[in-house]
């Protein structure tokens, strides 16, 4: 990578601060022993690797692996976070590979606006901002390592990218003390009503984990095989009734239009397997080199059901080409690398360097072009693939305690570079059964982005009630070798290049020692991402146009966070605003001339989410062992302008409410553990319904692509047989709510695991 002299000045100051460490690290304490830090009333202790990071100085949330364990069907590690604080996670089904992360001020449809981390290792897929291939590589990590999960609200640290502006979640993991192994089996089973389909969908899971230290090495690896049967993921409708049939089901889509059900789609069975691994060595005493790997294997393959019958009473498709759409076979392996060195001397120094990279190995998508007669598809059909897509990160970061280990301030400072490659093309088939059988090209899309970054932070406590901590960051931004094709038409698009600063600053004040008082400021810069850039597709159920003159989206938040410790328990009030001007917004259009809807990004002149979070936990409430947790979220999140926005209806985007975000979210937890071996919980989510269109004209619920309001109940009973044998029953959507978040979601489900351990 290149970088001009002004660039490396701060470059130079992270290596000698990683240097530093080294040199200095005979001052250190001898003693590497750690303290444990108290997470809601659960001691755990930190891997050093968390001391080259520093300390958020905005608001944060957290969760460790005991409390996880009991009140959580943690079927797969982005389970787990799935109660914090105006937190979702768009998991449509047990299988899912597209479980985005939503917060407080960004919906779906966001994956690039917030950063996922597994014991500092990036595991966002910032390639793209979708809920399809933007989704984090959650496979890094299994529920089992986990040692705590911080949530981490806004851009408030220097440390982070403009990608934080929805958040950060660090996922914290841990190495057993002694030689463990854990195989856990889990089934579940979810009865589905809706429409013409009415069926029962299992889901079967195999995880085995296993890991030691001695001396000074560290190991643990982790597989996961997973069989999973879908409900259905998309329904084909159409503004008619197809001629000669019967059974189509009278419908509207989410802006009031005739959509007449025709069918299901979708119906997925997946095998999937993960694999991943970590290896760490104690060079020294305070330098530790660690190695992580992950390799993730999914086929699948969907079909359609047809509800529609002609006059003798056969299935048929009616000649509706969107059958042929959601009738597809899939194939991917992905592979993930990590590598870092870091210290931990507790002296004036510290440093940490790590590097990443994720390879597409295969991702292919192969579907019929179109239907013919009866429930007969094309032989010919196309071929998708992202094989080659791929990115690279490395991040170097020093931390300078001029009074000391636990002095009164830090000075940290980084270096960052990313490179991310898009490699999307779809060939014609001549049998679509056949992916080998390629022919001519039929559409692609290809680029490359690059940034690289510098930043400082300094956190200074002024006394022992005041700290300041204030920091900025630069970025440099390019974005280079776009083409498209498409038909006959070939593009190769323009370079586009951005550099940034993103200012930070924030002042605690602990008010008494049970009182502490939050102000914040930033300003954030996301730059768009290389598929919303340039990313086609055009098989499957789903099209997306590229957008090569994106700008970059820029935000300015503000927190005020007001926090009270009870004890055994804890309170937060958090008054919130972002403006963010040339915001990067994904739309959805069913149009006349596609047989699948349209995807496009957008900029959109300013959006402003205001809103105001209420977070609370307690302990032994009223009786011993019951534990309560909630929160509630309101957000008016406002388009304040957009002069970009045509409308053939007389619309407008100005003064609307934002996409994807809803103004009203909340969660309830309750656990009660009569004894250290039993634990009872009933969780509860709440979340208004949503717009996806900036115009707010999708005001028809219910429908496939609507954006629906829901209540889900989930309940689990957990029962630790013996200190190796565990069994836990839960029932996820216990009331059976019914809701689209453009997919059907999961109904009631089912599910069982056993635990053992070793």
């Amino acid at each position: 990578m290149s970088c001009s002299s002004s660039r490396r000045a701060p470059v130079a100051l992270a290596l000698t601060l990683l240097a530093s460490s080294i040199t200095h690290a005979q001052d250190a304490p001898s003693s590497t022993a750690q303290k444990p830090t108290t997470l809601a009333g659960v001691e755990v202790s930190a891997p050093s690797s968390s001391r080259t990071k520093p300390d958020f100085p905005a608001t944060q949330a957290s969760i460790p692996a005991e409390k996880i364990q009991a009140t959580v069907n943690a079927v797969d590690v982005e389970d787990a976070a799935k109660y914090l604080p105006s937190i979702f996670i768009r998991k449509r089904n047990y299988g899912d590979t597209q479980p985005v992360l939503a917060t407080r001020n960004w919906g779906v449809n966001s994956s690039a606006r917030t950063l996922v981390y597994v014991d500092d290792i990036p595991i966002s897929a910032l390639i793209a901002n979708n809920n399809t291939m933007g989704a984090p590589r959650w496979g890094m990590a299994s529920p089992e390592t986990i040692d705590h999960i911080d949530m981490l609200y806004g851009p408030f640290s220097a440390a982070y990218s403009g990608n934080s502006m929805g958040g950060v979640m660090r996922i914290v993991t841990k190495l057993p003390d002694k030689p463990q192994v854990t195989i856990k089996q889990t089934e579940a089973v979810q009865d589905f009503d809706l429409y013409g389909t009415h069926d029962r969908f299992s889901t079967s899971q195999t995880s085995v984990t296993a890991g030691a230290q001695s001396g000074p090495w560290g190991w643990f690896v982790s597989a996961n095989a997973l069989n999973s049967f879908s409900q259905p993921l998309s329904y084909i409708t159409g503004a008619g009734f197809p001629n000669n049939t019967s059974g189509a089901i009278p419908a509207r889509n989410k802006t009031g239009q005739v959509a007449n059900v025709l069918g299901a789609g979708g119906l997925l069975h997946t095998r999937m397997l993960g694999l991943n691994g970590k290896l760490s060595y104690d060079i020294t005493p305070w330098l530790q080199a660690s190695y992580m790997a992950g390799f993730w294997s999914n086929h699948g393959q969907s079909n359609a059901d047809t509800f529609l019958t002609d006059g003798a009473g056969n299935p048929t498709y009616g000649k509706t080409a969107g059958f042929a759409s959601s009738i597809y076979g899939l194939s991917a392996h992905h592979l993930m690398q990590a590598a870092s060195l870091k210290t931990d001397t507790k002296g004036d120094f510290d440093g940490e360097l790590v590097i990443t990279h994720y390879a597409f190995l295969k991702d292919s998508q192969w579907n019929p072009a179109g239907v013919t007669t009866s429930t007969d598809v094309t032989t010919n059909g196309r071929l998708a693939s992202y094989a080659g897509t791929n990115w690279s990160t490395v991040d170097l970061r020093g931390v300078w305690r001029p009074q000391g280990y636990g002095g009164a301030q830090e000075v940290s400072a980084g270096a960052h570079a990313d490179r991310y490659e898009l490699a999307n093309t779809a060939t014609n088939l001549t049998n679509w059964q056949v992916p080998p059988s390629t022919t001519t090209l039929y559409s692609a899309g290809s680029g490359k982005t690059a940034t690289d970054a510098v930043w400082v932070q300094d956190a200074w406590r002024l006394d022992p009630a005041w700290l300041l901590t204030v920091g900025g960051r630069y970025e440099w931004w390019k974005a280079s070798d776009g083409f498209n094709f498409s038909g006959q038409a070939a593009v190769h698009q323009p370079s586009e290049t951005s550099n940034a600063f993103s200012p930070k600053a924030s002042l605690q004040w602990s008010v008494a020692p049970d009182w502490l008082i939050t102000g914040s400021l930033a300003k954030s810069v996301r730059f768009p991402t290389v598929g919303e850039l340039y990313q086609l597709v055009s098989t499957g159920s789903t099209y997306t146009s590229p957008n090569p003159n994106l700008k970059p989206e820029r935000s300015r938040d503000g927190e005020l966070a007001f926090e009270h410790s009870t004890g055994q328990g804890s309170v937060r009030l958090s008054l919130f605003q972002e403006n963010t001007r040339d915001a990067l917004i994904q739309q959805t259009a069913f149009l006349s001339q596609y047989p699948v809807p349209v995807n496009y990004v957008v900029n959109v002149g300013e959006v402003r989410n205001r809103g105001i979070e209420l977070a609370a936990q307690q302990d032994n409430v009223l009786v011993r062992g019951l534990e309560l947790s909630g929160s509630i979220t309101f957000v008016d999140s406002t388009i304040l302008s957009d002069d970009t926005f045509a409308s053939t209806t007389g619309t407008t985007a100005k003064g609307q409410h934002a996409p994807y975000v809803p103004r009203l979210r909340a969660t309830a937890v309750a656990t009660y553990r009569p004894k250290e071996v039993w634990s009872f919980t009933l969780a509860g989510r709440y979340s208004g319904r949503q717009y996806s269109t900036l115009d707010n004209t999708d005001n028809t619920p219910h429908v496939f692509g609507a954006f629906d309001k829901f209540t889900v109940f989930d309940a689990r009973v957990q029962y630790q047989i013996d200190e190796h044998l565990s069994l836990a029953v839960d029932v996820d959507n216990l009331t059976n709510e019914k809701y689209f978040l453009y997919h059907p979601f999961q109904q009631r489900t089912y599910v069982a695991d056993l635990k053992l351990t070793l």
